[in-house]
């Protein structure tokens, strides 16, 4: 057998067997738990299993649950972001851009609860990264409030720009993953919208 960082051929009853990437692989099953159980049902074993290979080979890429977690997250954050670039860009951009791109944010929630509940829990997964990385979603945010902030918005003025559109949009999807507000697509339509752009006002 040859070994590499991303390569693993094991041996079965059902024949040989090559993961090209194991570590996709162990991602992808792992997203695939998250989207029908939750972060306290996971297990590095269960998915070593699931993917036909020795806990061993798990381990060499994720030495505990935690890394995993965390490269779940991380991997939550990267679908997000680019799902809310394809929504800004078929918006055709501007204000209508990045009101999609806060819709997506809640809908995104409410479709992968688990792992939305996982990528915003700094006790899970830690600083580095919770989704207020510049490469993810919240990177796009900051990005959209300096380009449709009025000329001569302070940073300060941005950055609480940036905090308002974060709050609303969070905590509406907080609200509907808990059950305070009914998840009505019409009413994610209504409550996200650009009044609260730095500058806007």
């Amino acid at each position: 057998m040859i070994e590499n960082d991303n390569s693993v051929n094991i041996e079965s009853e059902k024949g040989r067997y090559h993961h090209g990437d194991l570590r996709a692989a162990l991602i992808s099953e792992g997203l695939r738990l998250l989207a029908i159980g939750d972060v306290d049902q996971l297990s590095l074993r269960q998915i070593a299993r699931n993917v036909g290979v020795s806990p061993t080979a798990v381990y060499r890429h994720f030495p505990d649950k935690q890394a995993l977690l965390t490269a779940l997250a991380m991997e939550g954050g990267a679908q997000l972001a680019r799902r809310q670039k394809e929504a800004q860009t078929a918006a055709g951009g501007g204000r209508a851009g990045f009101d999609e791109t806060g819709r997506v944010y809640v809908r995104f929630a409410l479709e992968n609860p688990a792992l939305f509940r996982l990528m915003t829990a700094k006790s899970r997964v830690g600083t580095e990264t919770c989704p207020g990385e510049e490469r993810g979603g919240l990177g796009l945010l900051r990005r959209n409030i300096a380009a449709l902030a009025a000329p001569g918005t302070s940073e300060e003025a941005q950055r609480v720009g940036f905090v308002r559109s974060w709050a609303m949009v969070h905590g509406l999807a907080m609200l509907m993953l808990d059950g305070q507000v009914p998840a009505d697509e019409s009413l994610i339509d209504r409550v996200v919208d650009t009044a609260f752009v730095a500058g806007s006002a």
